[in-house]
C-alpha cells in the first residue's frame, strides 16, 4: 500500500499561475479573517473550510487543493482567492483544531471532579469529533519533545494518508519550519499545558499508569479514529478501539 507523507507542503501547495495571491501567499496571509464578506462569499468560505476538514481528515494534509475545491463544489480559483496557498489553508484548519481540542480539555478539566472521568471525557469527546484525523504534526512533535523520553520519540502517528484504509504505522515527521510553515507554538503550548494537567491529576490519583505521558494521550486521539466507508461502522469501531485503549491507560492494583 502506498503511503503518502502528511507534510505541510506539497507540489499542489503553490497556487496556479494567474491566481490571486501569488505562488505562495506568504505576504498576503489569511485575509478571510480580516475582510468583511458578502453573503455568497461567506457561504463559499464556509463550504471550503468544511470541505478542507473532511478532505484533510480523510487523506491527510498532503491532499491537493483541487480535492478541497471539488468537495466544496467550487472552482479551485475560489479556494485560492480566500487562501493564497495551501499552507495558509492547512494552518487555518490546524489552528482551529488545536483550539477546539484545548477547549474540550478545559471543559473536561473544569466540569469533572474525578481525575479519571475528566481524562476519559476529554478523550471520548476528542475522538468522537474526529480530532485525531486533523491533529497538527507540530503538536505531536512538541508533545514528544517535551516529554524527554529515552525511547525513539521522533516518530509519531501518520496522519490519514490514503483512501484505502487507516494506517497506524509510525513515521518520521519533519519540523514544521523545514516544511515552510511556522508552528503555532502558542496554540500548541496551550493544548499541551491543559492536557498535561489532566494527565497529572489522573496520575496523582493513582488512576493512570505512572509511565503514561501527554504524548501517549495525544497518540490515543490520533489512532482511535479509524477511517471506514460506513459512518455507523466507523463510530462503532472508534468507540470500541477507544475502550480498549482507555483500559490500557488505567493503573492496575499491585
Amino acid at each position: 500500500m502506498h503511503i503518502q507523507d502528511s507534510h505541510w507542503t506539497s507540489a499542489s501547495s503553490v497556487a496556479p499561475a494567474g491566481v490571486a495571491g501569488g505562488a505562495n501567499g506568504r505576504g498576503a496571509g489569511d485575509s478571510s479573517r480580516n475582510t468583511p464578506l458578502r453573503v455568497d462569499a461567506q457561504r463559499n468560505l464556509e463550504h471550503v473550510l468544511r470541505a478542507a476538514r473532511e478532505v484533510f481528515g480523510e487523506l491527510g494534509y498532503g491532499a491537493p487543493m483541487e480535492d478541497v475545491a471539488r468537495r466544496a463544489r467550487v472552482g479551485v480559483g475560489t479556494v485560492y482567492r480566500r487562501f493564497p496557498s495551501k499552507d495558509v489553508l492547512v494552518r487555518r484548519i490546524a489552528e482551529e483544531e488545536t483550539s477546539r481540542l484545548t477547549d474540550q480539555a478545559r471543559t473536561a478539566l473544569g466540569q469533572e471532579d474525578e481525575p479519571w472521568s475528566a481524562l476519559s471525557r476529554f478523550l471520548r469527546t476528542s475522538v468522537a469529533s474526529g480530532a485525531g484525523r486533523l491533529l497538527p504534526p507540530q503538536v505531536l512533535r512538541v508533545g514528544v519533545a517535551d516529554e524527554g523520553a529515552e525511547r525513539d520519540e521522533t516518530r509519531v502517528p501518520q496522519q490519514r494518508a490514503a483512501v484505502d484504509g487507516p494506517d497506524l504505522r509510525l513515521v518520521e515527521q519533519r519540523s514544521p519550519m523545514e516544511d515552510g510553515v511556522p508552528a503555532d507554538d502558542a496554540g500548541a503550548a496551550a493544548l499541551l499545558d491543559v492536557v498535561g494537567r489532566l494527565v497529572d491529576r489522573a496520575r496523582e490519583a493513582g488512576e493512570l499508569r505512572g509511565d503514561v505521558t501527554v504524548s501517549d494521550v495525544l497518540l490515543v486521539i490520533a489512532t482511535a479514529a479509524p477511517s471506514l466507508p460506513d459512518a455507523a461502522q466507523q463510530q462503532a469501531a472508534s468507540s470500541r478501539l477507544l475502550d480498549i485503549l482507555l483500559e490500557g491507560l488505567r493503573s492496575r492494583p499491585a
